[in-house]
């Protein structure tokens, strides 16, 4: 049964995209029946909007989603991948931002796709690389979004700071964040939300268990950024699960449903691995949390006093 999931716009654009979309990367790793089940059941729950890029398994990810997604009528849902990555076989993926490289790049996913269009395209991770994607990037992709060719323009990166100077120097309708906007990161809050709010710039939340921890048992198995969580993040997950126990909430249902609490916030994108996952973030993002439990966090000074109620 399809679920009726609340939507919001990217940023001055008349993309609507359901507050809980879906994160590409474990697809790239997955064999193509496992990817359809998921995304079929994705799908039927009501996640309308997909994020992937070349990245995640050199292609694989978006192979995996056009095999799906292209059974769909194109109107129905929303798609982002990502450029500045391109594919040459036999070599490590390089980072490319130059306009040729773009373009190919936009190619070679809408064929992987098996799409013609694309509606958010993403400058990939330029951590090294400010100036061609500010000066060679952005300006190809602004020329595709005023023929519209594609929607809307974002970065997706896993830290904030760059992302805060592409919105003074550039007019974005959207950042992907990964990992700088939760329970225990909320770095982005200070600087990057507030210009997000003033510049009409939608936020997409990557990595709201911040790649496991705030999913998992809280042992030495657990990872943080893709590495194995250092002690002093175990014990602050630890005390922001004896917090949520003492209001019978999971840690895991106040993970999801803090980002989306953010009014710069579009819509968080777990990477599911199964249906049972997806299953289990509709059940995390729909539980009622009293807002004490967020005060009390506050008091605690596990978050900042700044992060909505």
């Amino acid at each position: 049964m399809e679920t009726n999931l609340e939507t919001s716009r990217i940023g001055k654009t008349e993309i609507e995209v359901t507050k809980i979309g879906m994160g590409g990367a474990p697809m790239g790793r997955l064999a193509s029946n496992i990817s359809n089940d998921i995304l079929t059941y994705a799908y039927s729950q009501g996640i309308r909007y997909f994020d992937t890029a070349p990245l995640y398994g050199s292609g694989v990810s978006e192979k995996h989603y056009g095999e799906f997604l292209s059974t769909l009528p194109r109107k129905d849902f929303v798609l982002s991948s990502k450029v500045g990555r391109l594919i040459i076989p036999g070599e490590e993926i390089p980072f490319i931002y130059s306009k040729d490289a773009i373009l190919r790049s936009i190619e070679e996913s809408l064929t992987r796709l098996n799409l013609d269009s694309l509606d958010i395209v993403l400058i990939h991770d330029p951590d090294d690389h400010y100036r061609s994607a500010i000066d060679e990037a952005f300006p190809t992709l602004a020329n595709l979004r005023d023929q519209g060719i594609i929607k809307a323009i974002g970065a997706g990166m896993n830290q904030w700071e760059m992302l805060a100077q592409f919105a003074k120097d550039a007019d974005f309708d959207c950042f992907l964040i990964a990992g700088r906007y939760t329970l225990l990161d909320h770095s982005a809050i200070h600087e990057l939300m507030p210009l997000c709010i003033e510049k009409d710039i939608s936020l997409i939340l990557g990595g709201p268990y911040n790649s496991g921890i705030l999913a998992s048992d809280l042992d030495d198995a657990s990872t943080y950024f893709y590495q194995p969580s250092p002690p002093e993040v175990i014990e602050k997950a630890k005390q922001l699960k004896q917090v949520c126990d003492r209001y019978d909430v999971p840690l895991k249902a106040a993970a999801i449903q803090f980002g989306l609490m953010h009014p710069s916030v579009a819509s968080t994108i777990p990477g599911p691995r199964s249906p049972e996952e997806i299953k289990d973030n509709f059940a995390m993002a729909s539980l009622p949390i009293d807002s004490d439990l967020w005060k009390e966090l506050k008091q605690e000074n596990l978050i900042d006093r700044d992060c909505p109620e």
